[in-house]
C-alpha cells in the first residue's frame, strides 16, 4: 500500500504519490497526444476497445474474484452504501440538469449519469491496486457491477419518459436484464463468484493466458481512454459543468467516505476504495449514452474530456491525502 511505502522514504514525501499516480495520467496524456497528434481515423479504435472490453478486462475481473473468499463477497451493506451514494450523486446532478435544461428529462439523464457514474471501468481497477493492493480487489469489482446497474436500468427509463413515449415495461426489464447478465465485466464477475464459491483454480496453461490479459487490461484501457477523449471535440463547455464536476470529483467521493464511516463495521481498505472509485472522473459511457439516445452529445463529449483533465489533479489530491493519513475513518 501507498501508506507504508510513503512511511519508508520520510525525506521524499510527495514523490510516492507523484510515481504512483504519474503511470495513469501519463498513459492518458499519451493516448491524448496520439490521438491530437496522429492523423488516424477514429475507427481505428474499435478493435483495441473490443480487446479491452471483451477479452482483457474479463479476466482482471475473474481473476480478482475467484481469489477471493466467497464470504467477502455478500457484503450487502457495502453494496447498499455505496450505489445509495452513487443514485443520491444521480439524482443531485439530474437535478441540476433539470434547472439547467428547464426540464429537459432526456438531457437531465445523461447529465445525472455525468455527475455520478465514474470510470470504474478503464481507470478503476488498476489504480485501486496499485494504490491499495489486492485488499481492494473485492470492493472494486462490487462497485462496478452495481453501479453499472444504474446506467443500465434508470437510463432507459428515463429517457423513455422524456421522449414523451408509452414505457413498455416487460419490454424494458427484458432489454436491462440482458444488458446487466451479458455485459462481458459482470459475467466475469458472476464467474468469478462461482470460482471463489467453488474454490476452483484454472489449469496452468490457462492460468497463465488470464495472467497475461490480466496484465494487458489496465495500460491498454489507459491508452485508449485518452485516444478516445482527444478524438472527441471540445466545442463550448456548458454552464452547468462545473456544478456536475463538483458533484462528481468532490461530493460524490466525500458523501462516500462519510456515509461508510459513519455507518461502521467496514474494512479500512474497503473504504478507501470506494472513495477513490467514486472519485474519479466521469466515464466515457456517459458519451456513448448521449450518442445512442442523441442528447446532450457534444457537452457530453466536452464534459468527459474536461472532467478527465480536471481528475488528474483531484484523484492525485485524493491519494497524497491516503497515502498521508489524512481520512481517517470517522
Amino acid at each position: 500500500m501507498i501508506v507504508k511505502d510513503l512511511k519508508a522514504v520520510p525525506a521524499s514525501r510527495m514523490s510516492p504519490v507523484v510515481s504512483l499516480a504519474f503511470p495513469f495520467f501519463g498513459l492518458i496524456l499519451l493516448g491524448f497526444a496520439c490521438g491530437r497528434f496522429m492523423k488516424i481515423a477514429e475507427s481505428g479504435l474499435a478493435w483495441m476497445n473490443f480487446f479491452i472490453v471483451y477479452i482483457a478486462l474479463p479476466p482482471l475481473f475473474f481473476k480478482l474474484i475467484g481469489a477471493t473468499p466467497f464470504e467477502q463477497l455478500t457484503n450487502w451493506r457495502f453494496i447498499a452504501t455505496t450505489t445509495f451514494c452513487t443514485y443520491l450523486a444521480f439524482f443531485l446532478s439530474f437535478g441540476i440538469g433539470i434547472f439547467a435544461s428547464r426540464g429537459n428529462i432526456r438531457e437531465s439523464t445523461i447529465q445525472g449519469v455525468f455527475g455520478a457514474y465514474s470510470n470504474v471501468g478503464y481507470m478503476g481497477p488498476g489504480l485501486t491496486l496499485a494504490a491499495l493492493g489486492p485488499g481492494s480487489s473485492v470492493p472494486t469489482a462490487l462497485i462496478f457491477v452495481f453501479d453499472s446497474m444504474l446506467l443500465f436500468t434508470i437510463v432507459p427509463f428515463l429517457m423513455a419518459l422524456g421522449g414523451g413515449e408509452k414505457i413498455r415495461f416487460w419490454a424494458t426489464t427484458r432489454l436491462i436484464a440482458i444488458r446487466i447478465f451479458t455485459h462481458p465485466f459482470n459475467v466475469a464477475t458472476f464467474a468469478g463468484v462461482i470460482a471463489a464459491y467453488f474454490k476452483w483454480q484454472p489449469p496452468q496453461a490457462l492460468d497463465t493466458m488470464l495472467v497475461l490479459l490480466k496484465g494487458a487490461a489496465a495500460p491498454v484501457a489507459l491508452f485508449a481512454l485518452g485516444v478516445t477523449v482527444a478524438l472527441r471535440p471540445l466545442t463550448t463547455i456548458p454552464r452547468e459543468m462545473p456544478a456536475h464536476l463538483f458533484v462528481k470529483l468532490i461530493l460524490h467521493p466525500i458523501l462516500v467516505f462519510t456515509v461508510l464511516s459513519l455507518i461502521g463495521g467496514f474494512e479500512r481498505v474497503w473504504i478507501l476504495t470506494a472513495t477513490l472509485m467514486a472519485a474519479l472522473p466521469p466515464a466515457l459511457n456517459v458519451f456513448v449514452m448521449a450518442r445512442q439516445y442523441d442528447t446532450y452529445v457534444e457537452r457530453a463529449s466536452s464534459g468527459v474530456l474536461v472532467g478527465t483533465l480536471v481528475s488528474i489533479v483531484t484523484v492525485t489530491g485524493l491519494l497524497w491525502l491516503i497515502a498521508e493519513n489524512r481520512l481517517p475513518v470517522l
